[in-house]
């Protein structure tokens, strides 16, 4: 298509974007009003249905397609990460720097709290994510902290542990995996009471997430953490 067509044509869907956006939006209810036709059919649906958990409910059904969506984001954020960051290693390396990751300067008291803390977040974490139908949590709130308790060891000044802990191509095919195992409990269980699925697709939110996680964290530190030592002699820089 050629330059002069393109502008025209996102011109037009850009107006009917703009005029269906504005008529749905002079058709809500006014804002902070004590009644909304959506919160009552939602508490409904979800007490009708055996949720016990109204916002469970409202995420896996009223909202489940924007449930996906914002899985889909959170995988192609960690993706889109983890290949920018690699690309980056990768040129580092071949600027002719030999790449390795410093070792964590900190106290005794910080490496033993940090490494009594981990067994009891990742519990924490799983808590959250296996009780999301019966009490406030799921399976976004469980796999951020899934996610970020497993870095605990980086705050104990164990790199080396942590990255046996988190082997990232293991992480990588589990987010993928758990992405598509909810886009795949969701379309089965088309239909179905909430309360029957809920527990399932919690753990896929929860695995997905906290995957997500540890891929976006585990990458960020490696480059933080990335000292270049430059192999030329008598290099007066400072490796960085």
């Amino acid at each position: 298509m050629r330059p002069r067509a393109r502008v025209p044509l996102f011109a037009a869907g850009a107006a009917g974007t703009a005029a269906l956006f504005t008529a749905g939006a002079l058709g809500l209810p006014g804002f902070g009003g004590p009644v909304h036709p959506y919160a009552d059919r939602a508490v409904h649906q979800a007490v009708r249905q055996g949720t016990s958990n109204t916002v469970s409910s409202v995420n896996f059904d009223q909202r489940a397609f924007d449930t996906l969506g914002e899985e889909l984001i959170l995988l192609s954020a960690a993706v889109a990460a983890v290949a920018l960051l690699r690309v980056v290693r990768t040129e580092e390396e071949r600027d002719g720097a030999s790449v390795r990751h410093g070792p964590a300067e900190v106290s005794d008291a910080l490496r033993v709290v940090g490494a009594l803390l981990l067994p009891f977040t990742l519990l924490i974490g799983v808590y959250i994510v296996a009780h999301g139908a019966q009490s406030p949590g799921g399976g976004f709130q469980g796999g951020v902290i899934l996610g970020t308790a497993v870095h605990l060891l980086y705050l104990a000044g164990d790199y080396p542990a942590l990255q046996r802990l988190r082997p990232i191509p293991v992480f990588e095919s589990a987010e993928a995996a758990a992405a598509a195992a909810f886009a795949l409990l969701a379309l089965a269980a088309a239909g179905a009471p909430p309360a029957d699925r809920i527990p399932a697709l919690n753990t896929a939110v929860g695995t997905e997430v906290g995957c997500a996680m540890v891929l976006l964290l585990g990458k960020f530190f490696e480059q933080a953490l990335l000292v270049r030592e430059h192999r030329a002699a008598g290099d007066p820089r400072e490796p960085s």
